[in-house]
């Protein structure tokens, strides 16, 4: 396994961990419970990571990239159930569909 993506805090290792897996992609979250160690160890070895299989390290930065772009401004229609969405969401809050991008 190899490392892909440190994170600022576990909530956003595990939204990236969450979009990996929907692309079919293995990934671990590591270093979950060392924020308890701050002091004893530097922060910043800390931090929550994500890592993945060496063979799906180039598909999973892609998923990074788009873990990492903004998200499109303007509301948004779900293509499962066909609810108005604010731009910013990524899950339909009605069907829990994944809202396509710029749509």
């Amino acid at each position: 396994m190899q490392k892909l993506y440190t994170a600022a805090n576990l909530p956003d290792a595990y939204l990236l961990l969450h979009r990996l897996e929907r692309a079919g992609i293995r990934a671990r979250v590591l270093n979950e419970h060392a924020q308890g160690g701050v002091g004893e160890i530097p922060f910043v070895h800390a931090y929550p990571e994500v890592w993945v299989e060496a063979e799906d390290a180039e598909r999973a930065r892609a998923v990074v990239a788009e873990h990492e772009s903004p998200v499109a401004e303007g509301a948004r229609d779900c293509g499962r159930c066909g609810e108005r969405n604010p731009g910013s969401f990524e899950v339909c809050w009605r069907c829990g569909g994944m809202l396509e991008p710029g749509v």
